[in-house]
């Protein structure tokens, strides 16, 4: 009882400290998301002057990551919503909405009025009720310099069998956040974890809330039992039945000491259980120790639900940090998470002959061991290190992009016998390997057995790239991967800080631009009517100070404000969000 005790109080304890820190960070961000908030509202009242939903073909979507990617319940569709793009200089969110056909292989922009403001690290949740929904929540909004941060509380859901995006204001949500995780459980949105950070502090949860579907209402759900600790970019799993879900892996970070943070891996699995009906019901946190080959510690992988109850896990990267340095290797394996057997293995493509090969030594090596998780075979390759291969990319500004490949144990050695058995063999060829690049935070889905991967990014000592190519992946064959765009060298802009203040602006437009509209007629005509939508407001006087142009322009900023607010906003708010944009006018003016 002593030892029960003590850890009870020790988790009370830890619970007091967090909502201490959960007051700090709200009170020290509030201010950063006042200032975010009038540029906000500018991006809105641009979306509110669309009154009516065009859809349009379209290349596919540019570069981005932390966007979301579901699979339509009704139609042979992919769904890609939202995200953000860094070129080195400048952040860019994005709000915008694609729809990928999947028999014919074509993107359509769909336009539809009074959206969800700009966005990434949000989640999205489709659901096949009223005709198909997509269920949106939370998220964040970065400054053009990537210092400031807001963090969306707010629920989304846009009705597809109608093209109407509809915002559900409920009382209990969950504080705003980024980087949480939501399923679908019965008839409940589950939300679990994620983070809220400002300049100077940062906080990662780990609470639980779910939205009921029938009832409009948010409620915060309690486990008994020890759960997971607060952390973001973890995964979370319905179970077949329902009944609840798990949770596996994930990243926080921790202050080591002043200005120094330290970043931890999560790697452990939990399940949180439904037991009981309506009034009666009741949550349990329970620790999970699945056997098998399970993937090496990382963060930023790519997880979603396939076939036959097995959660698929592709990629990420696992950081190596000191107090001065941050370097990741980064991945581009697959492994297979078995919920009935609760059990890993690797997702191993059969593609040519050497991979078949490979997969029937295994095969032999599980016959002759017995179960995977007894086999002497599998304990001395998960003790054995990971294989490096190094891949070089040239992009059309002539930078080299070297990529280095970590391949599992397992697999590094069963590449490396094929390759002196395939000597021996006259004339074997292998296939040409097809696969994603390594590549942390790929946006991923399945649809009809198949995998689909988009975009992500991978780093090259300083430098941050960022994807646009597509894949698709037969989970029923495992034989190799599709390409359906392949990664364009183009997009590959980067921005160094040393270039020229006026070099660096030029460029910043240009890359704006071109990763908003991709360079086609819409863009043209989008610029257009931005500038038409700029001429609305009172223009800038020669020599004009901005203390006088705020001051002449007061009433007009503050009806701008108040129709982006609401009439429910406070006069000081709404003053304060009005003065703001006047500046952000002025200064595009001047």
């Amino acid at each position: 009882m002593g030892k029960k005790g003590r850890k009870e109080k020790k988790v009370k304890g830890a619970e007091k400290t967090a909502a201490k820190m959960e007051k700090k960070v709200s009170k020290r961000s509030r201010k950063e998301e006042e200032d975010l908030e009038s540029l906000i509202a500018e991006f809105q009242l641009l979306d509110a002057k669309k009154t009516q939903v065009v859809e349009s073909t379209c290349p596919p979507p540019p570069p981005r990551l932390h966007a979301s990617l579901c699979a339509h319940p009704e139609k042979d569709e992919l769904i890609l919503f939202g995200g953000e793009y860094f070129n080195g200089k400048k952040t860019y969110l994005y709000n915008d909405l694609f729809f990928y056909n999947i028999k014919k292989n074509t993107w359509v922009k769909s336009e539809i009025p009074s959206p969800p403001p700009r966005r990434c690290a949000h989640q999205a949740v489709v659901v096949p009720q009223g005709g198909g929904q997509m269920w949106v929540f939370g998220g964040e909004f970065a400054s053009p310099n990537g210092e400031q941060f807001y963090h969306y509380k707010d629920l989304w859901v846009l009705h597809l069998n109608t093209n109407t995006w509809e915002q559900i204001k409920a009382p209990g949500a969950p504080s705003g956040r980024s980087g949480h995780r939501m399923v679908l459980s019965k008839r409940q949105l589950l939300v679990f974890g994620g983070f809220h950070e400002s300049a100077r502090d940062y906080i990662y949860y780990n609470d639980i809330y779910a939205f009921n579907l029938d009832t409009f209402t948010w409620s915060r759900i309690t486990p008994s039992g020890t759960g997971p600790l607060p952390r973001s970019a973890c995964q979370m799993t319905p179970t077949l039945d329902g009944t609840g879900v798990i949770i596996y892996g994930g990243y926080s970070k921790s202050r080591a000491k002043k200005d120094v943070d330290k970043g931890t891996i999560h790697s452990d699995m939990f399940l949180l259980k439904r037991e009981g009906k309506d009034e009666q019901e009741k949550w349990g946190w329970t620790r999970v120790s699945p056997s098998g080959v399970k993937p090496p510690p990382r963060s930023g992988f790519s997880m979603c639900l396939g076939p036959a109850g097995r959660a698929l896990l592709f990629g990420g990267v696992c950081d190596e940090e000191d107090e001065e340095t941050l370097e990741g290797d980064f991945f581009n394996d697959l492994y297979l998470y078995d919920i009935t057997k609760n059990r890993w293995f690797p997702g191993q493509l059969k593609g040519g002959k050497s991979e078949k090969k490979k997969r029937r030594r295994g095969k032999k090596g599980v016959e002759e061991g017995g179960q995977m998780e007894e086999s002497p075979q599998e304990s001395s390759e998960e003790a054995q290190q990971p294989t490096e291969i190094i891949k070089e990319i040239i992009t059309e500004g002539g930078t080299v992009m070297t990529i280095k490949e970590v391949i599992p144990a397992a697999q590094a050695a069963a590449e490396e016998s094929e390759e002196e058995e395939e000597e021996e063999e006259e004339g074997a060829v292998a296939a040409p390997k097809v696969e994603p690049c390594p590549r942390s935070n790929a946006m991923v889905t399945v649809k009809h057995g198949k995998l689909y991967l988009y975009g992500g990014m991978f780093e090259v000592g300083d430098r941050q790239f960022t994807l646009n190519d597509f894949y698709c992946l037969d989970l029923h064959k495992l034989e190799q991967w599709e390409v359906l765009v392949e990664m364009d060298p183009k997009t590959q802009e980067w921005l160094e800080e040393s270039e020229s203040e006026d070099e660096g602006d030029e460029e910043e437009a240009k890359g704006g631009e071109d990763e908003e509209e991709d360079d086609d007629d819409e863009e043209s005509s989008e610029e257009e009517s931005d500038e038409e939508e700029g001429d609305e407001h009172p223009p800038v006087k020669p020599e004009e100070s901005l203390a006088d142009y705020q001051s002449r322009t007061e009433a007009y900023w503050q009806g701008v404000a108040r129709t982006n607010m609401g009439p429910d906003a406070k006069d000081k708010k709404v003053q304060k969000v009005g003065l703001a944009m006047a500046k952000v006018f002025f200064e595009d003016q001047a």
